[in-house]
């Protein structure tokens, strides 16, 4: 028990972490779905501690460490007596059996409305009470915020400290945060103090060296973490599944006017290029010049510069160019805020503040947009979602959609998922998918049954894929007269404003993908009456899992709601994987039929395949690199 639980000192070492991004082997103990109940089950029937006992039975708290299972038992009872004081309910059975299932390292799945922030609190407490610092990731710096508020008399009541990091803090901020017990913070802030904190330490220094270095403050600045010893993940599939493969590049500006220019012209270039003449597609997202184009560059002028005025660099530059006048769209890709462009997460709908295009991309879509131009990055050093995490020595997470991407999760990660039962049986009426030939039948039809439910006191929740798509059915909402709320990328400090008022009655609230996660949707007593909340779900995303984390809004804890698919021919997704004549054909055979659920289902699985085989050949890669760099910092080493 003393060794099971890592935190900074001797044993492990001043900065914890596993020195490979490999799949760990992880220990949990693998307890069933029955074993979990009894045990939350007896933690029950200890009932509520009084907070002065509480405090006294936190002082025989290390007498059991050579008994982890006594341990573990005796820290989940204080935990518990410790919410149910300072937020005034009992913590349910399911929730005890996920903070259970979480410290045995594993991820559980739990329905929308089971309690997932508070079964991550007690697993985190009980973690923290053996010493090991815990950092709880969550999916926006509100979020962060609002749960260590929330939770910090709870937390206090255990004599532990809890903080949170965010976006605007400094280095000394963000250092004091991470040495709270527990600190909440964003995956995407944690990896990058994480590779700050990489660049900072001296590479050719053993760890013993380090740390007399910095005892005697010889080194360029202490770290900001302290290792990476426990992280606990909400909506964990979102960070280990949707967002593992995008890059988080440290970068600093590099570039200058003579580099502006070049972009400038190479856009100017590609915009006097014809499709099929001067150049051709390779892929959806990528294009080549022909040999006429090749020679129309001639009347773009080479720059005197070694690197600018290269033939094989120009040509390289004018097929990205094109990438950025015909491939990425304004309000789907990225969107113009404060007369920036930032970029749409694919995955969330949310304008990725600090996020760019690498290679001078960036710099081109600026250009196209008329923006003031920024200068192009310098790559320092960089990570993925899928390097980073492994690294943790013990990992965990929560979400309510994580089955269908069981078999990734444990070849990727060595995280096996249990499945939490829901208290109460699902009471969601579910309405047969529709297939429209295209979006604009598609928008009339949804606006029309979005105006009919809300009309009947309800509450309507609709999903689409871009923020284009979003507009677009406001448009028409508007024009029809219907009142409604809009969330996407360009509203993302209101999402969780605008989500949790989505249950108000004869309300229709229109969201990008899945923004808004982690709140929840409080429907009125009216709106349940009359049925619950009503979710339409009118995109063909890559994953079923994704389609159930939308749906899975209505009916939290057993309440009524309804839920209809809603998608057209011309979703970017079914064109890709389908002839245009089967389209059209799935499209006219009308509601309910066989052939629109085949359309769909058959497309979602090549394209989940494709993705999966893509992840599983970048890590390899991803390894392979590794080892090399590892390799040549020995050799330099020695």
């Amino acid at each position: 028990m003393a060794h099971a639980w890592p935190f900074p000192g001797v044993v492990w070492g001043e900065y914890p972490e596993h020195s490979s991004a490999s799949a760990a082997q992880r220990r949990g103990s693998q307890l069933s779905l029955a074993a979990l109940q009894s045990f939350a089950e007896s933690v029950l029937q200890q009932g509520t501690i009084a907070p002065a006992a509480v405090a006294g039975r936190l002082q025989g708290l290390p007498a059991l460490v050579p008994q982890e299972d006594a341990w573990l038992h005796e820290a989940a009872v204080l935990a518990t007596s410790a919410l149910t004081h300072t937020v005034g309910y009992v913590p349910h059975r399911q929730q005890l059996m996920a903070a259970r299932a979480l410290l045995d390292e594993r991820l559980a799945e739990m329905a929308t409305g089971e309690g997932k922030t508070a079964a991550i609190a007690l697993a985190a407490a009980v973690a923290a009470l053996a010493r090991t610092p815990v950092h709880v990731i969550t999916a926006n710096d509100y979020l962060a915020q609002r749960d260590a508020d929330a939770l910090r008399p709870f937390y206090e009541r255990l004599g532990l400290r809890v903080d949170c990091v965010t976006q605007p803090m400094d280095a000394a901020q963000r250092r004091s945060a991470y040495r709270a017990n527990v600190t909440y913070c964003t995956a995407k802030e944690l990896a990058f103090d994480w590779l700050r904190d990489g660049l900072a330490r001296a590479s050719d220094l053993s760890a013993l060296e380090q740390r007399a270095r910095r005892l005697a403050g010889t080194l360029p600045r202490p770290p900001v973490l302290r290792g990476l010893c426990m992280a606990i993940l909400d909506e964990a599939d979102t960070v280990l599944i949707d967002e593992a493969r995008v890059p988080l590049v440290l970068a600093q500006a590099a570039g200058g006017d003579e580099e502006s220019g070049f972009y400038r012209g190479a856009l100017e270039a590609a915009r006097r290029l014809a499709a099929d003449v001067d150049y051709r597609p390779v892929d959806a997202r990528r294009f080549v010049l022909t040999d006429q184009g090749r020679a129309r560059l001639a009347a773009w002028p080479a720059a005197d510069h070694p690197l600018l005025g290269h033939r094989a660099h120009r040509e390289a530059a004018v097929e990205l160019a094109l990438v950025a006048l015909h491939v990425l769209e304004r309000d789907r890709d990225y969107v113009l805020r404060d007369g920036e462009v930032r970029l749409v997460d694919e995955t969330t709908g949310r304008a990725a503040a600090g996020r760019a295009w690498s290679s001078g991309l960036h710099q081109l879509v600026e250009w196209k947009e008329g923006v003031p131009g920024t200068r192009r990055n310098s790559t320092m050093t960089q990570t993925t979602f899928q390097r980073f995490f492994p690294r943790y020595l013990r990992l965990a997470g929560a979400s309510g959609t994580l089955s269908e991407a069981r078999r990734e999760l444990r070849q990727v990660y060595g995280l096996d998922v249990v499945v939490i039962p829901r208290r109460e049986p699902w009471r969601v009426q579910a309405a047969p998918l529709r297939l429209w030939p295209d979006s604009a039948g598609l928008w009339q039809a949804v606006a029309a049954e979005a105006a009919a439910v809300a009309a009947q006191g309800r509450a309507v929740l609709v999903g689409t894929e871009t923020v284009g798509h979003t507009e677009a059915l406001s448009a028409v909402l508007r024009t029809a007269g219907v009142p409604h709320q809009v969330l996407h990328a360009r509203q993302d400090q209101e999402e969780s404003r605008l989500i949790a008022a989505a249950g108000q009655a004869g309300r229709i609230t229109v969201a990008t993908s899945m923004a808004g996660r982690g709140t929840d949707i409080m429907c009125e007593p009216a709106v349940l009456e009359r049925g619950g909340l009503h979710v339409i779900l009118c995109q063909a995303n890559a994953s079923a899992r994704i389609d159930r984390q939308f749906l899975g809004r209505a009916g939290r804890q057993g309440q009524p709601g309804s839920i209809r698919r809603m998608a057209a021919a011309d979703f970017p997704l079914l064109r890709r994987w389908w002839p245009e004549r089967w389209l059209d054909f799935a499209a006219r055979a009308g509601e309910g039929e066989v052939l629109a659920n085949v359309t769909l289902k058959v497309a979602q699985a090549r394209q989940s395949f494709t993705t999966r085989y893509e992840r599983v050949k970048l890590s390899h890669i991803a390894e392979s690199m590794e080892r090399d760099l590892t390799f040549s910092r020995q050799v330099h080493h020695e």
